[in-house]
């Protein structure tokens, strides 16, 4: 009796068991093909940095977006993925079932956001874009040039035109700290690339004063096919010693103060960046000179030319002579609004 009601009962928890492993087949079958609850529409999810795997799928219960939180955690365990998982923002699409949303997390495609950094910028008008970009975490806000180059681990280096012009993309939460270096080490890589393939016979002793000269002809000139000619005319002025005689170093050594109209005054005001004063290279860049502006510099046109002057439809003569310049300067000036100190340039 006592051993067919053993039977008995080892045959009912065998079905039980039976019963609970098919069970579980079902609801692991269920949970990992049904949608998430993510709505009609994309939704965005963010995953703050350190967030693990376990912290993700209670805070999705918690929205209701995931049904078992547990049953996450292990599925992740069986299909070994989704457990390193990168900070930013994730698109879950109408119809993202648990397997996909693990799939998501193990491939790291992040929504990223982008910010232009334009060719001629000056440092100030690049940490006012950087600041106003919303997706970034600032942590340089209120700091001066001097100590957001120490939090980016160049102390005592001047900011002007260190960080390349170009677009980048990045995630949400990207730190102004990170971003900057990474625009940092994109212009030191640039620059010693093209410093490396330079040509001979240059007055330029290093990168910096390379970098330096490159981005006063990104400020002369919007066009690229210019940047050679008048990275010749500059080159040519420093080997006989001529003054650079260039405006946009004068208007950055003015500073604020420059209200955007140019006068004579402003050309006799002795700042170290007033090439009419002085000669050579001013002692930093004047803005982000972009890869075109840096060959140019390394590999400026050959020519005579020692003088030039702006048409009026965005480009300039070239003239060998004080005297060929100062006639263009009648032809293409007279009646504008270009101040006659011109012709000295």
């Amino acid at each position: 009796m006592l051993r067919h009601l053993l039977r008995s009962l080892s045959l009912a928890l065998l079905a039980i068991l039976i019963l609970a492993i098919a069970w579980g087949g079902m609801e692991y079958h269920r949970f990992t093909t049904t949608p998430l609850n993510t709505g009609s529409s994309n939704m965005s999810y963010e995953v703050a940095p350190g967030m693990t795997l376990k912290k993700i799928a209670h805070d999705l219960q918690q929205r209701g977006v995931l049904s078992h939180a547990s049953y996450l955690v292990w599925l992740s365990y069986l299909q070994d993925k989704g457990r390193n998982v990168r900070a930013g923002e994730y698109t879950l699409a109408p119809g993202t079932t648990p397997s996909q949303l693990l799939d998501q997390l193990a491939s790291d495609k992040v929504i990223e956001y982008a910010l232009t950094l334009v060719e001629g910028w000056t440092f100030r008008q690049l940490m006012d874009a950087i600041d106003r970009h919303e997706k970034l975490s600032h942590t340089l806000s209120g700091l001066d040039e001097r100590e957001i180059m120490a939090k980016l681990g160049f102390a005592g280096q001047h900011p002007e035109g260190r960080f390349y012009p170009d677009t980048y993309h990045f995630p949400k939460g990207t730190t102004d700290v990170a971003f900057l270096q990474r625009a940092y080490r994109a212009m030191d890589q640039r620059l010693q690339q093209e410093w490396q393939k330079r040509s001979a016979g240059l007055p330029l002793r290093t990168p910096d004063e390379a970098l330096t000269l490159a981005s006063i002809v990104e400020r002369e000139t919007g066009l690229a096919s210019e940047r050679p000619l008048i990275a010749g005319v500059f080159v040519r002025r420093l080997l006989i010693g001529m003054p650079l005689q260039t405006d946009p170093t004068v208007i950055y050594g003015l500073g604020p103060s420059f209200d955007g109209n140019l006068r004579r005054r402003d050309l006799e005001s002795d700042t170290p960046y007033n090439t009419y004063m002085h000669t050579g290279l001013p002692p930093t860049p004047i803005a982000m000179p972009g890869i075109d502006a840096i060959h140019a510099v390394l590999h400026p046109a050959p020519g005579d030319a020692l003088y030039f002057v702006a048409r009026g439809d965005g480009g300039h003569v070239f003239s060998a002579t004080l005297e060929q310049h100062n006639r263009a300067v009648v032809k293409y000036q007279l009646g504008g609004t270009r101040r006659a100190t011109e012709a000295q340039q």
